[in-house]
């Protein structure tokens, strides 16, 4: 199969969706790699590294369209990438197209075959091509929520776990899946004093026994959600339906009872965020304020550390993108229903239900 890998072009995102190492496999099982020239330049990897290997560089990413069959990304296609999409395409990439009906619009009137990395599931029901960036946003939400507690950004002026004498931060993690999993350990490294909250009664067991006492734990209701606020410093929402908008857990009314300067990290944001005072935000431009609250909702947050995002993820895509190279879409899919859980979109169609019931198409 011909694939393309073109340059990322959302804002500040330097990730790319095939390494040198990942093209020479595919070169390797007799696949043909075209990669638009700079692609991985945001992370260190010459054009050089692209055709030692056997791959093809190219100029521009209309020449990378044009020339390849299949489209590896790593953020959804922006509007002049989807312009550039025919039927004959196969995208491969993250989607979360129930938060973006332009996308989905567009996807559907080129004709390909859009499969989302988001909602492939495993053997035991997981989302293996979600979980790596997953494990980057969660850590990095308490990065950049210890960072915007800070007096210079904005905050109360607190350090994440106090001092001698003086009390930890707050830290309310809502949703104890991937996300939420590897915020708490960040977390609690810092010295936070933490609460957990999940609506799965054997994940909190579970999340309970995994950190021995060092993290609290909670049964998610909007009550206790917002009863815990007002003593809240930071909050982390790491909540998923997969393939489904992002439930609103924390209201525009619950912000009136938090204190001014504490922030709100929307790891959700892809999927349409889990605060209702939350939209889309850029690292050129990460936070904003409502009701003196700072919320961050940078929408491709693992674009931040690009290197550890890009080997972490091309582990992970690896085998699908072989497979889909070396089999097509109908056998891959008849071999893995799993897989069969990534399509989205075909012939000018919704096909995830989850995605169509919050796009409200058929």
């Amino acid at each position: 199969m011909r694939i393309g890998v073109p340059k990322e072009i959302k804002t500040l995102e330097f990730r790319v969706g095939v390494t040198p190492g990942v093209a020479h496999r595919l070169v390797a099982e007799g696949h043909q790699v075209f990669v638009e020239a700079g692609a991985g330049a945001g992370i260190g990897l010459a054009d050089q590294a692209y055709t030692d290997v056997g791959a093809t560089v190219l100029p521009n990413a209309d020449e990378v369209f044009e020339a390849a069959d299949m489209i590896v990304k790593v953020k959804e296609p922006q509007a002049v990438e989807i312009a550039r999409l025919k039927p004959r395409h196969i995208l491969f990439t993250y989607l979360h197209l129930a938060a973006d009906p332009d996308q989905a619009k567009g996807l559907m009137a080129s004709g390909c075959t859009a499969i989302a990395y988001e909602t492939i599931t495993d053997r035991a029901g997981r989302l293996p091509l979600l979980a790596p960036m997953s494990q980057v946003a969660g850590r990095m939400a308490v990065d950049v929520g210890a960072y915007h507690l800070m007096k210079p950004a904005g905050g109360r002026g607190l350090l994440l776990g106090g001092a001698p004498g003086v009390l930890p931060a707050k830290v309310l993690i809502l949703g104890g899946g991937v996300a939420g999993k590897h915020a708490a350990e960040m977390a609690v490294g810092h010295g936070a004093d933490v609460t957990l909250f999940d609506i799965s009664a054997a994940r909190l067991e579970q999340l309970d026994d995994q950190f021995g006492g060092r993290l609290k734990t909670c049964y998610s209701t909007h009550d206790l959600v917002a009863e815990a606020l007002p003593t809240a410093d930071l909050v982390i929402g790491c909540v998923l339906i997969p393939g489904a908008a992002a439930p609103k857990l924390v209201t525009r009314a619950d912000l009136k009872a938090m204190r001014k300067g504490s922030v709100l990290v929307d790891v959700a944001i892809d999927q349409g965020g889990c605060f209702e005072t939350s939209h889309p935000t850029t690292h050129a431009d990460p936070t904003f304020v409502v009701d003196d609250v700072i919320h961050y909702c940078v929408a491709n947050m693992p674009g931040a550390a690009p290197l550890t995002s890009t080997y972490a993820l091309n582990a992970a895509t690896a085998p699908y993108i072989s497979r889909l190279a070396g089999h097509g879409v109908e056998e891959a899919f008849a071999e893995d229903g799993g897989f069969a859980a990534g399509l989205n979109v075909r012939s000018g169609h919704i096909t995830h239900p989850a995605v169509a019931h919050d796009l409200g198409l058929n």
